[in-house]
């Protein structure tokens, strides 16, 4: 997988729900609901839910590369 390849597969998944599964290291993980919003050259924002409070957090394709998060569409 590559960088292109990566971009065009979150632009296929715009506001779509995905499953995100975030390595902190030492096999501690943090997981999220949440929904891609919007791209942008060097990183991605996806909202995210919890308990009725919305936030925005932001990602860069290289930890999706590096298998820093997982993805499920």
């Amino acid at each position: 997988m590559n960088i292109y390849l990566t971009k065009k597969i979150l632009k296929d998944n715009i506001d779509k729900n995905v499953s995100i599964k975030y390595n902190l290291g030492r096999n501690k993980y943090e997981e999220y609901e949440a929904i891609i919003k919007e791209l942008y050259d060097y990183v991605f924002l996806v909202e995210c839910e919890n308990n009725g409070d919305k936030y925005i957090k932001s990602f860069s394709y290289i930890d999706i590369l590096t298998n820093t998060i997982k993805i499920d569409y």
